[in-house]
């Protein structure tokens, strides 16, 4: 596996190992000190970023959101680079594996990059310490795995899959739904989606019940009927599943023909292509619910995501704008964009002198498509688990002829729920 460079090969000279004396040093930082470590600067005329993502892996794949980063390089460096600056991308496929992701982590250490940028990993707690070594902050991956919320060198955009979960039940209250079944993972994951979805439903009075599914199936026959139970006025199903899983899901939802439950789930696990695959309106995901990170994708606020992707894009892979990965990728190339700005045009900038912007408190404008960033001590989630849980607001969708619209103008903020 190699990384993908986009732009001029980096300066000769530059501190360079075998590849096991690399992952060594990653866990020694004294000895990454000696090569520049922390407070390394990208030459003065260069500076390199990478974004990593699985592809060719299955429901895993995310290779949207490497092609959107090479991208954003190629337009960012058509209009003269950043704050004075080339921009080098570097891509890497990181398999959904541990050891696909070291390399990557590997490869960003080795290329002096100043951030890892709108990437997608589940490993959090295999490429977080590697990066930490190193001083390279993280910025917007996809909220996969605790790390990301709450080592110091991580700078989400989202709320992940807890602001998500706890949005839908908000989103199902507001419904009025009487009970909610919830289809979830059978997995220690799974249970902690359980909390945060009760979390939001006690406070009403909803019943919630419990409907375990595993991993891996492709018959959830059985689990869709437990889930509509008597099919009632009020009974409410929501899909707290990956999206393979959901996908697997809709098409015995579909057969059974519920005819007053209402179904409800969080995008990522189904979007806009999920909703034209099934039949729009006319299929199971006609009417359904969706909570977001985002606005959805006709808004306005992806108009700039839309033209790099038309003019810039034709890479490695396609690029789908209504993609969430896709859309954090192009969030968190924002956020990177303007705080290097902030660093001041034309000088040196060190992976410290970013992390110092970023912590400064100093909100990040994201055109609409989140509430204003920031990642200040005082914007910190009260929470031992998440504190770098900064974003914790939500959109509310719905599937209306045939397309996710907005149910709810705005954002809806949750992080009462998730503070608990």
């Amino acid at each position: 596996m190699h990384a993908q460079p986009n732009g001029s090969e980096s300066r000769a000279g530059r501190c360079r190992r075998t590849a096991g004396a690399v992952v060594a040093a990653l866990l020694l930082p004294p000895l990454l000190a000696a090569c520049g470590g922390p407070a390394d600067a990208s030459p003065p005329d260069e500076i390199t970023v990478m974004t990593w993502a699985p592809s060719g892996t299955g429901s895993a794949d995310r290779p949207g959101m490497t092609a959107l980063a090479e991208a954003v390089g190629r337009e960012l460096n058509a209009g003269g680079g950043l704050a004075g600056h080339r921009v080098k991308v570097l891509t890497c496929n990181e398999h959904d594996t541990a050891e696909g992701v070291t390399e990557c982590a590997r490869q960003a250490v080795t290329a002096h990059a100043l951030a890892v940028v709108g990437s997608y990993s589940q490993y959090g707690e295999t490429f977080m310490p590697a990066l930490e070594a190193a001083g390279i902050p993280y910025i917007g991956g996809y909220g996969l795995s605790t790390p990301e919320f709450s080592s110091p060198f991580s700078y989400p955009v989202s709320g992940g899959t807890p602001a998500l979960i706890a949005g839908s039940g908000q989103q199902l209250v507001e419904a009025g739904c009487k009970s909610v079944a919830v289809i979830r993972p059978d997995t220690r994951a799974g249970d902690t989606l359980l909390g945060f979805l009760a979390g939001a439903l006690k406070p009403a009075g909803i019943t919630l019940k419990d409907v375990k599914a595993p991993e891996r199936s492709n018959n959830y026959t059985e689990i869709a009927k437990k889930a509509i139970g008597d099919d009632k006025a009020g009974n409410c199903v929501t899909a707290a599943l990956g999206s393979e899983p959901t996908a697997n899901l809709l098409d015995p939802y579909r057969r059974l023909e519920p005819k007053r439950t209402q179904l409800a789930s969080v995008i990522g696990s189904f979007q806009q292509s999920v909703v034209d695959s099934t039949g729009g309106d006319g299929g199971p995901l006609g009417g359904a619910l969706a909570t977001g990170w985002y606005p959805p994708e006709s808004s306005r606020v992806w108009d700039g995501l839309r033209s790099t992707a038309r003019l810039h894009g034709g890479g490695s892979a396609p690029i789908d704008v209504s993609d969430p990965g896709v859309q954090t990728t192009w969030v968190a190339y924002e956020v990177f964009r303007q705080v290097v700005e902030r660093t001041g045009n034309g000088k040196e900038i060190t992976t410290r002198a970013l992390r110092g912007v970023l912590d400064g408190g100093e909100p990040v404008e994201t055109a609409g498509a989140t509430p204003p960033l920031t990642w200040g001590l005082t914007n910190m989630l009260p929470s031992a688990d998440s504190p770098r849980l900064v974003n914790t607001s939500v959109t509310f969708q719905r599937v209306q002829g045939g397309r996710l619209v907005e149910q709810r103008a705005g954002f809806v903020d949750v992080r009462k729920i998730l503070a608990g």
